[in-house]
């Protein structure tokens, strides 16, 4: 048997049932985020720049930056924002202190402070080659003065509020060029020194026969490890360059909870993303 039912309504009784269905079904009617942000784990190797466009083809998104460059050999944190909205909120995330774990070699620099430029052994009587005692038997390093003790005095000497120059090989702008770019040129860089602060600087590995050591800094915006890395050697009289960079958290956001860019599919990729409060600059999830 069929019943046919007519229900005869005007349309303000109408309109008055759709609005009551909305107001139900709302809560349960999935949601766009309003901005989406993701914790990247950025390898060695790309740079921060191709870590975007990666995310440019597996997203679809066009909009998409980050919130604070990482050198190609370094490793560890990178913020990126998807979408315009998201990329209108990058400022909440740059001005946020750093944590890193960086290894150093001593006796020797490289002119871009760090493992990827020209290598230069220092001196003999430096510490580069053979002790100063030792000089005359031509021991093979130099390492015989560099003490824990000597190291762990040293670097307390940057911790707090400071003037440090920039790197010659770095993106700091002069005249609406890059200083990288100059120094490749060969033109002569005259770099102004920026006020940083570091919170603190650890020890966490020290190996003295092979004139290498690693620390975790934590500190302000804006501060380069590379430099420290240089400032270190000239200290110490034997020269020093940056050999391995991790970043391990820009404020409260952690590597731990980062994803690597491998991990990520045309299909996975949004469970990785979270909502920034804009106000705040805090997940309004659990990261």
């Amino acid at each position: 048997m069929k019943f046919e039912i007519y229900l005869e309504i005007g349309n303000w009784d109408l309109e008055i049932i759709i609005l009551s269905l909305i107001l139900l079904l709302y809560p349960i009617i999935p949601q766009s985020p309003k901005n989406m942000f993701l914790l990247i784990n950025k390898p060695s190797g790309p740079t921060s720049h191709d870590i975007v466009n990666q995310l440019r083809r597996l997203t679809g998104l066009k909009r998409i930056g980050h919130a604070g460059t990482l050198d190609p050999f370094a490793e560890g944190l990178l913020i990126c924002a998807l979408g315009r909205e998201s990329t209108r909120l990058l400022s909440n995330f740059l001005k946020l202190d750093k944590t890193y774990l960086a290894t150093i070699e001593l006796g020797a620099t490289s002119d871009t402070y760090d493992r990827t430029g020209h290598i230069v052994q220092s001196p003999p009587y430096q510490g580069g080659v053979a002790s100063p005692a030792g000089y005359l038997r031509d021991e093979p390093r130099g390492y015989h003065r560099f003490t824990k003790k000597l190291i762990s005095s040293t670097i307390k000497k940057f911790i707090g509020e400071q003037l440090q120059t920039p790197p010659i090989f770095s993106a700091k702008k002069i005249h609406g060029q890059k200083a990288y770019q100059l120094a490749r040129q060969g033109q002569p860089i005259n770099l102004q020194p920026s006020q940083i602060t570091i919170y603190d600087i650890k020890i966490k590995e020290l190996e003295i026969q092979n004139l290498k050591f690693k620390i975790e800094i934590h500190c302000s915006s804006g501060t380069y490890i590379r430099s420290l890395a240089h400032d270190l050697g000239q200290i110490l009289g034997c020269g020093a360059y940056l050999a391995e960079l991790l970043r391990t958290k820009i404020g409260t956001y952690d590597l731990k909870n980062a994803v690597s860019p491998s991990q990520l599919t045309p299909d996975n990729w949004r469970k990785y993303c979270f909502e920034l409060d804009n106000i705040t600059a805090r997940p309004q999830n659990d990261i």
